[in-house]
């Protein structure tokens, strides 16, 4: 099986161009190809596959098995797969994801995609849309408590669950590897849940680490950093547009409330070409 490992901001996934391969238990496959040792080392796998609904579908397995509706960074990677392998010639693009479908405008320089700007839809704000199980009509700057301590979160959804949760310090010196996995199993969160632990560093620019479900901490969430934006934006930290600063670089997200639509702006990569013996 020939495959493709591309990254965007460090987030990395193995990509198969379904077209011509046959994947027949994607969710086996996504646990052992995405093994750092004994893999191809990525944090899930991304099939690449025909749509009767739009020009393309991505369907993606997280590190773990588990199914993932959608992830920004992996979505820009599908863009500059298509388009640097062939199977488009055209820089405005729709991709089905179990996230909805969602519309793509490719930046190219000679010949291949260096920046992807996706329109992530609107984000959804009510508990039972995330999902988390609160009070009242949005989860904004509410109190959780987790392993006997009481955090505030700010949850949306942006095709997946996120929890945006403020932190006073340094994010790199946060205790991520800890408290990330009792966020992502608390009984809040029905389907578990992608947590943002985010410092404010000024009114256009916020920096985060991300716990998520089913891959642990990775260097980079497109879906989180654009929940990230909303939440700053409705806490009345940031403007509707933020550089988000993550391990991995720097993504640009802008939500325009007047059509309630969040825009991510970002660069993908190709790491390398395979073959996965079947």
């Amino acid at each position: 099986m020939r495959f493709t490992k591309m990254q965007g901001l460090g987030n990395d996934y193995v990509y198969v161009n379904c077209f011509k391969e046959k994947i027949a238990d994607p969710s086996a496959l996504a646990e052992k190809i995405s093994d750092r040792h004994f893999g191809v080392g990525s944090d899930g796998l991304i099939m690449i596959n025909p749509s009767d609904k739009a020009d393309f579908e991505m369907e993606m397995y997280n590190a773990d098995g588990s199914r993932g509706e959608m992830c920004g960074n992996g979505i820009r990677c599908v863009a500059k797969y298509v388009y640097d392998y062939g199977l488009t010639d055209k820089t405005h693009i729709s991709v089905e994801t179990l996230g909805g479908i969602k519309y793509l405008d490719l930046t190219v320089e000679d010949g291949k995609v260096k920046l992807v700007k996706v329109d992530m839809g609107k984000p959804e704000l009510e508990p039972e849309k995330v999902p988390v199980k609160a009070e009242g009509d949005q989860a904004v700057d509410a109190p959780i408590l987790v392993d006997g301590e009481e955090y505030r979160m700010t949850c949306v959804s942006m095709g997946n669950p996120h929890a945006v949760v403020f932190v006073d310090c340094d994010v790199k010196d946060f205790p991520l590897e800890t408290v990330g996995p009792k966020f992502e199993n608390h009984e809040r969160f029905p389907n578990r849940v992608n947590t943002e632990f985010v410092r404010v560093l000024d009114r256009r620019t916020a920096e985060m680490r991300v716990w998520e479900r089913g891959s642990g901490e990775t260097l980079a969430c497109g879906t989180g950093a654009c929940a990230v934006a909303v939440a700053c934006a409705l806490n009345g930290l940031t403007e509707d547009e933020v550089t988000v600063k993550l391990l991995g670089g720097d993504l640009q997200i802008r939500w325009d409330r007047e059509k309630d639509t969040v825009y991510m702006t970002g660069p993908a990569e190709v790491v390398f070409d395979g073959e996965w013996p079947e």
